[in-house]
């Protein structure tokens, strides 16, 4: 497999698969441009070993072309950052002219390649009464032209980066149905690397002991990740609002706390599972209850099996998070994905703050610490610890899958 750091670019055209799905204001400037910035190096990398660039992404959920989701949006900001002139191309599939003419040192940013159904395989304008045949017959057809969507991709390049780990776990046509045009110039980007490293440091040979944080509101949402764990860590924290099911699954009373019925006998088979595997589970016994699912509600602590009829957990207490802390402390190696409160509220927000915290003490004492997942990176980059923990994955959904067990498509296709 070809590595990134010692390929040789010299007079090649390097085909890079970013993900620079970066949200936009109503005046369509970047609110946040963490994704650009992560791929920075990668594409540097391919300017500086003396390659030209051609960059291709998507940008929001397209139905079709349409102004608001098109890429010559961020430019501006590519440019800054990369510190070169970006040629343009706006249709991803009339490229051929620019792209032929790329000397060593320019850069051609493809159109939002989800301005065609082909980029995802997916049939778009179904009508809504359309028949099982009609569906069937439209996927064919896409699937069909597929094939030369991703050739023409391909033969604007010399080697192929993928380089876009949030976007792995799809089989999309540029994440990884590409790979297979070039068997012996395909390879990771930076981002990517980092991602799979990061997260195989967990998976793989971890030192220990290893602690998961799963937190969040749901616990089928998390069953795959929870049962592919179990076999791997030695302690598991649970916070969140699925400490409610688990609270009544132990018979206790959660008053008006979120909690999944259909999901009782799961969380009793979870608890029996990391006994049988010697897994110290550790839940928020203590909690901040509130009289309404409000910001300024009233606010109580009591035991998550005790919660008053009208109120319901908002939040890990502290006497929890001192419990966390102990646990924390002593690992050498902690996975954090999910909030342990209701992160979205300032006032529920503490416990899962808290840990942020934590996390960033038991990296400087020498823990591997990897987060992941939408609001555990909101908490560590808002306390300011981003660059204070191992590794912040910006992968969503690509890592919950990773976490699973499940083979990524758009790793294999690099790795095959």
């Amino acid at each position: 497999m070809q590595n990134i750091s010692n390929y040789d670019f010299a007079g090649k055209k390097a085909i890079v698969r970013v993900d620079f799905n970066v949200p936009l204001d109503g005046d369509f400037k970047i609110t946040d441009d963490t994704r650009i910035r992560a791929a920075i190096p990668t594409l540097k990398k391919v300017l500086e070993k003396g390659g030209s660039l051609i960059i291709m992404s998507h940008l929001g959920r397209p139905k079709g072309p349409a102004d608001k989701f098109s890429l010559k949006h961020i430019i501006y900001r590519v440019e800054e950052l990369l510190g070169a002139k970006l040629q343009f191309c706006e249709d991803c599939m009339k490229a051929d002219a620019q792209a032929a003419a790329l000397k060593p040192g320019e850069v051609l940013l493809l159109e939002n390649l989800r301005f065609y159904a082909e980029e995802e395989g997916k049939p778009r304008g179904l009508a809504e009464d359309a028949t099982d045949e009609m569906k069937k017959a439209a996927k064919a057809e896409v699937k069909e032209k597929q094939k030369d969507f991703v050739k023409k991709l391909a033969s604007y390049a010399d080697c192929y980066i993928n380089d876009a780990f949030g976007t792995a776990h799809r089989a999309h046509a540029s994440t990884a149905l590409i790979a297979k045009y070039f068997p012996n110039d395909k390879m990771f980007g930076y981002v990517m690397e980092g991602e799979i490293k990061a997260i195989d440091t967990v998976l793989g040979s971890p030192e220990r002991p290893l602690t998961a944080i799963l937190g969040g509101s749901k616990v089928s949402s998390k069953i795959g990740i929870i049962e592919h764990l179990l076999g791997l860590v030695d302690n598991m924290i649970i916070g969140g609002g699925m400490v409610y099911t688990f609270a009544k699954a132990k018979g206790g009373k959660i008053g008006n706390s979120l909690c999944e019925d259909d999901q009782i006998q799961l969380a009793l088979d979870i608890m029996k599972k990391a006994e049988e595997k010697c897994v110290k589970l550790y839940f928020s016994d203590e909690v901040v209850a509130a009289d309404a699912f409000d910001n300024n509600a009233n606010t109580m602590l009591c035991r998550a099996t005790e919660i008053p009829d009208g109120w319901e957990g908002v939040d890990a207490a502290p006497a929890s998070v001192e419990i966390f802390k102990d646990v924390l402390m002593k690992s050498k190696t902690i996975l954090w994905n999910g909030p342990v409160g209701v992160f979205e509220m300032p006032n529920f927000a503490k416990g899962t703050n808290a840990i942020a915290g934590i996390l960033k003490e038991a990296t400087e004492k020498g823990a591997f610490t990897l987060v992941g997942g939408g609001d555990s990176v909101a908490a560590v980059t808002q306390m300011g610890y981003a660059d204070k923990v191992s590794y912040v994955s910006t992968g969503g959904g690509a890592m919950l899958e990773y976490l699973e067990g499940i083979e990524l498509p758009g790793i294999k296709a690099i790795r095959e």
